[in-house]
């Protein structure tokens, strides 16, 4: 008799277990198959995601999954953690590329740069916020850099749900304004 696992495993989908970042996901994601803000770092550690760079801080770990986190679990099955693996290849090729001196940081000039060439149109005092914010000693680390790019993305996100117009304008209640805020 034939039975065929990779159709009858629980959770899976057909050929779900022949992609090689499914082994990542089910060595750390445990019985639930979800994985959580601690077993991410764990998961981006062993894989050595940041190579060179320190490994990522748990709260930039949790800002990837509420990234992510359409069903508001605070943690990600396979396709939203596929989904953040390509985002994170993006974000770590687009770092070496403006890490010249490949310090492992970027100064304030190049992560103005960056956020630039990602599209977003900032204002010198937002931008001068995100440098403060995000920056030690002036130099912005890769950990550092993600979670910018997380919150970029996520509030930008948010806002362009309220922007009816698609003009650069959003109103929010203040509760709703802070349930947003708060998510990220």
């Amino acid at each position: 008799m034939f039975v065929n696992l990779n159709y009858s495993y629980p959770g899976g989908f057909p050929g779900q277990q022949q992609d090689p970042l499914y082994g990542y996901f089910t060595a750390v994601a445990g019985q639930d198959g979800q994985i959580s803000a601690e077993e991410l770092q764990t998961c981006l550690s062993q894989a050595n995601f940041s190579g060179g760079y320190r490994p990522f801080n748990i709260e930039t770990c949790r800002l990837m999954i509420s990234m992510l986190d359409r069903d508001m679990s605070c943690s990600m099955g396979f396709n939203e953690f596929k989904e953040l693996w390509a985002v994170l290849s993006g974000w770590k090729q687009h770092f070496m590329s403006i890490d010249r001196d490949m310090s492992g940081t970027v100064d304030p000039q190049e992560m103005s740069q960056a956020v630039s060439s990602m599209g977003y149109r900032l204002s010198p005092q937002a931008m001068n916020c995100i440098i403060k914010r995000y920056s030690s000693n002036g130099k912005i680390s890769f950990d550092d850099y993600v979670a910018c790019c997380v919150k970029l993305r996520s509030l930008t996100d948010v806002f362009r749900k309220r922007d009816q117009a698609q003009q650069g304008v959003a109103t929010f209640q203040y509760d709703d304004f802070i349930q947003c805020t708060m998510s990220i």
